[in-house]
């Protein structure tokens, strides 16, 4: 809805309208302390390796919240009032949020996919009936959405994806294998890409699709990382039916509706921070190993902080274009990239000043603990695009290169690399 129709409410009075929710039903956060070296939490990890049975715990306490803040018409702020909708605007939707920050609530990265990647392309490619029966169990969290757009063979070049659906008079049969869907084990819907039309170059022959993640025929299975957890999971379509009502967009125009959720990822992605504690623990690692004065670790943890500062204010000018209702760009793929080069830039850092302590486990606060985060942070540089994939974005498309010939693009070798069938 544009936000010059929608109804007026001014953000002062909605801001005491969600503080008085919030004091009614949260308590403030405690006053946060200045970070000490060795006092607190001691985990620098990117992926929390939460228990199964703790995790069904709290995702039962997050639902319960979403629900509460659903019913008092702070659930989905700026959706269309037709469906459930407050029908506000960003400006307030950034009210709500930034107050909540400062309450004690249970953990809201149960929705992060749903509501940041699937609920946007649900709205934008989905029939009405669809968008008015999923959309609001969303953002209630009555329902948990994943996203399924990898495979073992098409990660980053995700228009070389194998999985298949057939149409079967008004449904679609689905076979194929998804990896790494983030929250899979406890999600109810999901998206999914996948091939309907083999004979068409590989970006024109996908759909989309959403998909019931209890439907049978549907096998979910945890992958274990290298950092010791199971946060992404495998999941196998064995003859799963599909409606062809919960088609999203038109048949074989899946790579648009692909994209939607791409650059909602990759802003949700890039908007991020670099998780470990931040800058001020890497400053105190600094300062309690006696490092202050050495002229190359000075140089790499301000590197580190001057990179942060672009990468916030990037973010900045991002989040000002979706206010003024602009969908996320190419400047995301930017975004994310900054992250990731960040983070990278940290994982070197701390495995300098940490030497040994990083992999060895004497017990000694802000030094192994840092071992997740380095080991964690290869997943960052593939989520959401590959670091390679993305500078392609931003070279053909930000700065107009000519595009890096491929199987599928016009080059001299064409014939060789894809045959006489005719596909391009």
């Amino acid at each position: 809805m544009p936000e010059e129709t929608r109804p007026e409410i001014s953000l002062d009075d909605f801001r005491e309208e969600c503080r008085t929710f919030l004091d009614a039903n949260a308590k403030p956060k405690a006053e946060s302390k200045a970070f000490v070296w060795g006092e607190g939490p001691d985990d620098a990890s990117l992926f929390e390796e939460i228990d199964r049975e703790k995790e069904k715990v709290e995702l039962v306490e997050a639902k319960a919240w979403r629900a509460k803040r659903y019913d008092a018409g702070l659930g989905w702020i700026t959706g269309d009032p037709a469906i459930g909708g407050r029908g506000l605007t960003r400006r307030h939707e950034q009210v709500y949020t930034d107050l909540e920050s400062q309450y004690d609530v249970p953990d809201q990265g149960f929705f992060g996919i749903g509501l940041g990647m699937v609920a946007p392309t649900i709205n934008d490619h989905a029939n009405d009936d669809v968008r008015a029966d999923l959309l609001p169990k969303l953002y209630r969290g009555d329902l948990v959405g994943c996203q399924l757009f990898s495979e073992p063979g098409a990660g980053s070049d995700l228009a070389s994806l194998q999985m298949r659906a057939e149409r079967d008079g008004d449904e679609w049969i689905v076979n194929g294998q998804k990896v790494w869907t983030s929250g899979a084990h406890y999600s109810d819907v999901g998206e999914v890409i996948a091939r309907t039309e083999p004979d068409l170059p590989k970006h024109k022959g996908l759909t989309g699709f959403m998909v019931d993640m209890n439907a049978p025929g549907v096998e979910i299975r945890p992958l274990r990382q290298m950092t010791g957890g199971a946060n992404f999971n495998e999941v196998f379509f064995n003859d799963v039916r599909v409606p062809d009502t919960h088609r999203l967009g038109d048949v074989n125009d899946g790579w648009r509706v692909a994209l939607t959720t791409l650059m909602n990822e990759r802003a949700s992605i890039g908007g991020g921070g670099g998780g470990g504690g931040g800058f001020t623990r890497l400053k105190e690692m600094v300062r309690h190993f006696d490092l202050g004065d050495d002229p190359v670790t000075r140089q790499g943890l301000m590197d580190i902080y001057i990179r942060g500062q672009v990468l916030k204010l990037n973010n900045q000018r991002a989040l000002a274009a979706m206010k003024r209702g602009q969908l996320p760009g190419p400047e995301m793929s930017g975004g994310k990239l900054l992250l990731t080069e960040n983070m990278r830039r940290t994982s070197a850092f701390v495995s300098q000043v940490l030497g040994p302590k990083l992999v060895a486990d004497t017990g000694e606060w802000g030094t192994f603990s840092w071992a997740g985060y380095v080991l964690g942070m290869p997943a960052m540089a593939i989520a959401g695009g590959s670091d390679q994939v993305l500078r392609n974005i931003m070279g053909e498309r930000v700065l107009g290169l000519p595009k890096e010939p491929g199987i599928d693009t016009t080059s001299p070798f064409k014939d060789l690399l894809v045959g006489t069938q005719g596909r391009d």
